[in-house]
């Protein structure tokens, strides 16, 4: 087991592009996807939420991303994922990011897109999201190339606090 740290925003590593992975099932990045999975389900034991994370946000610049979403039955690594399709009906909503767990940051993204993506075994595999779980994917993608939400943020007032919101009685991801 391995719990790696999370990077919080300010740190460089967090804008930088990831490299391809090559080696699809090397001991490297086998063990990265291990460590993903460590810091997730940490994060969430801790926390209480948390649906994916990004290799970017423990340091390993490489296009690997865990993603821990039971509605959609999926529970495992995307290596070297990209979206195919995208529409062009668009949602706004709530955002968080591991990297900032106490802002929330409203963006626009796609309603819906189309993701292919490559697993350990060398199988390339794909996977189509709709609403949240579309939300979720375009956020970890924007990781593997440097972007962060509080870049994709609708506007000056699309920030808020987590705290603040429980105060309100607002859920923090609606």
């Amino acid at each position: 087991m391995a719990i790696k740290e999370i990077l919080k925003l300010g740190n460089p590593e967090l804008f930088k592009a990831c490299k391809k992975v090559e080696k699809l099932d090397s001991n490297e990045t086998l063990q990265t996807i291990q460590d993903l999975k460590d810091t997730l389900q940490n994060f969430q034991k801790i926390n209480g939420f948390g649906r994916a994370i990004a290799a970017p946000q423990i340091g390993i610049i490489e296009r690997i991303i865990f993603v821990d979403f039971p509605t959609e039955n999926l529970f495992g690594p995307l290596i070297n994922p990209k979206i195919v399709w995208q529409s062009q009906e668009k949602i706004q909503l709530w955002d968080d990011c591991f990297s900032f767990p106490e802002l929330l940051v409203k963006v626009e993204r796609a309603k819906e897109i189309k993701v292919e993506y490559s697993t350990p075994f060398g199988e390339v595999a794909s996977i189509s999201a709709k609403n949240d779980f579309s939300e979720l994917l375009q956020h970890e993608i924007d990781h593997l190339d440097g972007i962060l939400s509080v870049q994709r943020a609708i506007g000056g007032t699309a920030f808020a606090l987590r705290s603040e919101w429980k105060k309100l009685g607002k859920n923090g991801s609606s």
